[in-house]
């Protein structure tokens, strides 16, 4: 990020007060005057000679700081592939947006209907515009977005006889969605949490990270993935989803979608950029800069014809469905935990 760490992913579990870690505040470089740390972690491996699982979404990909050139984070792959993939011509200025929130409620067709999701990123071509154009884009009177934009820091100029706004998002909106692995089994006794494992590794201690928790990271992209990527396309954008190729190597072998039959050069209805460590992962030194393995585009739902029923709807569907004797040597396996017996009707 260019910038201190502020726990990305793990940033509520991540913060270390230094006045109770005196040993590790020694090790550290960092100002007297500090208080607390967030835990820089931004990947975990499992075991020594396995693949790190990124834990962080910044190590992906930050575009939250001043500019897109100049401070070299170890990203310049990532931003380059994306910004391709989004389209937009040479020369347009975009904007980027974090932790883009909308919450709304309407009547459609007779039922109250909600929509409440926070987007990583948005991208946006800024221009200037007139006022009449920037409070017809906003669907708002001039009045009220004027003083939204002058307490957010937006640019009004008077310039060839009218008000303009600089810096206005114009045109087509895209989104970017990361997509990380979250941890489990983190226990303070046993110092598997983040904190205690960064600690004891910063002193040169024996450590050992939380786990993945593989499902719940599925779960969570399965409930945005189809919204997130239709909201852009009726904006006339696109979503791109970034992942890590352990994770889609991951829903590849835990739902019914092969993500690699998906696998080309264009954009569709659903995107997914897989960034990979490389072969050289556990022998590199240094930050490591990630690579495409793979980009997977195609459709959100099957089409009726059978030559093109693979969606990414599959991601829905169970890989496989266990025969009944498989279920009858689990239930086998335990004793019942109780046994009820329908009465006779009165």
């Amino acid at each position: 990020m260019a910038r201190d760490c502020d726990g990305g992913g793990n940033r509520y579990s991540s913060e270390l007060k230094l006045e109770s870690h005196p040993e590790l505040a020694a090790v550290l470089t960092v100002p007297a005057e500090r208080e607390t740390i967030a835990a820089g972690i931004c990947s975990i491996k499992l075991t020594l000679d396995g693949p790190p699982w990124i834990v962080c979404p910044r190590r992906l990909l930050a575009l939250s700081r001043t500019s897109l050139q100049g401070v070299d984070t170890h990203q310049s792959v990532a931003e380059g592939k994306i910004l391709s993939l989004l389209g937009y011509p040479a020369g347009t200025t975009l904007g980027i947006w974090s932790e883009v929130k909308l919450k709304l409620h309407e009547d459609v067709d007779g039922q109250r209907k909600g929509f409440d999701y926070t987007f990583d990123y948005i991208v946006m071509p800024m221009g200037r515009i007139t006022q009449q154009a920037a409070a017809s884009n906003a669907n708002e009177t001039w009045a009220v977005l004027r003083r939204r934009l002058e307490r957010t820091g937006y640019t009004i100029a008077q310039r060839d006889g009218g008000l303009y706004v600089e810096d206005f998002p114009i045109s087509t909106p895209s989104i970017i969605e990361i997509m990380t692995s979250s941890t489990s089994g983190g226990n303070k006794r046993n110092r598997t949490t983040i904190s205690a494992a960064f600690e004891d590794a910063m002193l040169g201690q024996d450590h050992k990270a939380p786990g993945i928790n593989y499902r719940q990271v599925w779960a969570r992209m399965v409930s945005q993935l189809i919204v997130k990527s239709e909201v852009a396309l009726h904006w006339g954008g696109k979503t791109i989803w970034l992942l890590q190729d352990v994770l889609v190597n991951y829903i590849c072998q835990s739902t019914a979608l092969d993500i690699r039959r998906f696998l080309g050069e264009h954009t569709g209805e659903v995107n997914m950029l897989s960034l990979s460590f490389g072969a050289d992962a556990n022998d590199e030194p240094g930050v490591i800069e990630l690579g495409v393995s793979g980009f997977y585009a195609g459709p959100m739902a099957a089409s009726d014809g059978a030559a093109a029923r693979a969606s990414f709807q599959d991601m829905v569907h169970t890989p496989l469905r266990p025969h009944l004797w498989r279920l009858v040597r689990a239930l086998t396996s335990k004793a019942p935990v109780n046994k009820i017996v329908i009465p006779n009707p009165q």
